[in-house]
């Protein structure tokens, strides 16, 4: 195969080299040159024959309303929107080991479990290598085809042979493509390969699942437009000394973001967790100060967990605020806020917040939670055990509504909860009638003389 010509192209102002520079000439950026196909030039556009079909009118375009694929796992559905998608490209990252390989394996497995021919290619792994992973989690489905290979034209090569539904590759930044010179994982070539493995997947209507690695800010390796190609982007998180996984998803053309799947990583591999808010606050200590149980939405799930806090005088000049689980800015936020509409002195006290279980929160409706539980820490008296709280706290120290709080209060309800604590307002737009205690609190200061 013909090498074809490439340039260097700058990533931050589009300068073209040919040959590559450490620094570009015309906006003096570091390392930001990029080795890239050479467009075409006028003469093979003339020759070349349109391949678009014709334009069509929107009210008389089909779809099937049941094109999903179900994998049968459940949290791995709900992270997807509802399955998956025929034609979808799917870009999975996470820690190294955190279990994403296995995960995809046991997916993929399942698929194959219902007739759909399945290829996993890896080229980090040898088949052998698979195949002693594949025997921990009893993936032996005739459907599902192994293959170890790097170069993406060999296979493209191999899917013509097979005609697979699904396909896999583990990972991205180990594939690429004889036409850039540069080395696998590159810019250039993940980006490239990325491109063609997409225009595969929209052509034919195969699913295609990509693993890719994580940088150490927890962000995908590559450049950012990798996320901006592909439909879905899920990332697997969770802590190595945790057994819990969470499966997140933060874009998702074909569904809503901020979805997450829960599971449980065992010696047979991943399992499903039914229900994630028990998990999350079931070793919780009774009678003890700086602990509440907030009600959060991930997705379209509620979720109850407890937010944990720790007030002590500090020793230091400057007060530590260490959060784990949470925005620590918002909590610096609140934490002045509590001082100023609450009366509560504390800028001579260490803080700490924890979110018990390992999960991260990034909603509005945990401050009242914060709060709560940081004037439970600071005064030493506990909170009820059978009380839950949401709310938005506002600079002035107002409580106000969130969304969704007849699905927060239901959860709760479910899970044995007897009194929550929210807004005023959240009460009033509440159009069916709930089997709990409510209590509306309108400021930081009511719900200091409602608690205490």
């Amino acid at each position: 195969m013909a090498r074809q010509k490439t340039i260097f192209v700058c990533q931050n102002c589009g300068y073209k080299a040919p040959k590559w520079l450490g620094r570009c000439p015309d906006c003096g950026a570091w390392n930001s040159l990029v080795e890239e196909l050479a467009e075409r030039g006028h003469r093979d556009r003339e020759k070349r024959q349109p391949s678009l079909a014709r334009p069509q009118r929107i009210d008389t375009v089909a779809i099937d309303k049941e094109a999903r694929d179900k994998t049968g796992m459940s949290e791995f559905d709900r992270a997807l929107g509802g399955g998956v998608v025929p034609g979808s490209l799917v870009l999975i990252g996470g820690d190294p080991g955190i279990g994403k390989s296995t995960l995809i394996l046991q997916v993929v497995q399942r698929l194959a479990r219902q007739g759909l021919r399945t290829l996993y290619i890896s080229g980090e792994e040898s088949v052998q290598q698979i195949k002693m992973r594949a025997q921990r989690i009893s993936a032996d489905s005739s459907e599902l085809y192994l293959l170890s290979g790097t170069c993406l034209e060999d296979v493209i090569d191999r899917l013509d042979e097979l005609a697979p539904r699904i396909i896999v590759i583990d990972s991205i930044q180990t594939i690429f493509t004889e036409s850039l010179g540069s080395a696998p994982g590159s810019i250039g070539q993940v980006r490239e390969v990325t491109s063609k493995l997409m225009s595969l997947a929209k052509g034919s209507g195969k699913a295609i699942f990509l693993i890719g690695h994580v940088t150490k800010d927890g962000a995908i390796a590559g450049p950012k437009v990798l996320e901006h190609l592909v439909d879905t982007v899920l990332y697997f998180e969770g802590d190595g000394s945790h057994m819990y996984r969470i499966l997140r998803a933060v874009k998702n053309r074909y569904g809503p973001t901020n979805e997450i799947g829960v599971f449980e990583m065992s010696d047979k591999g991943l399992e499903e967790v039914g229900n994630p808010s028990k998990i999350f606050f079931e070793e919780r200590a009774s009678d003890v100060s700086g602990s509440v149980v907030i009600s959060c939405m991930e997705g379209t799930r509620p979720l109850l967990v407890e937010m944990q806090a720790l007030v002590c005088t500090s020793s230091l000049a400057m007060p530590r605020r260490t959060t784990i689980g949470v925005d620590p800015n918002r909590v610096s936020v609140l934490v002045a806020v509590l001082a100023k509409r609450g009366g509560v002195a504390l800028s001579d006290k260490d803080i700490f917040v924890n979110v018990a279980g390992g999960i991260k929160i990034d909603e509005p409706a945990i401050d009242l939670g914060i709060i709560s539980t940081t004037a439970s820490s600071f005064l030493n008296k506990p909170i009820p055990r059978k009380t839950v709280t949401f709310g938005e706290v506002g600079l002035s120290g107002e409580v106000r509504g969130v969304s969704q709080t007849e699905l927060r209060l239901k959860e709760a309800v479910k899970l044995g909860f007897s009194r929550c604590l929210l807004s005023k307002k959240s009460i009033k737009t509440l159009k069916t009638t709930v089997d709990m205690e409510l209590t509306g609190v309108s400021s930081v200061t009511e719900l200091l003389e409602v608690l205490f």
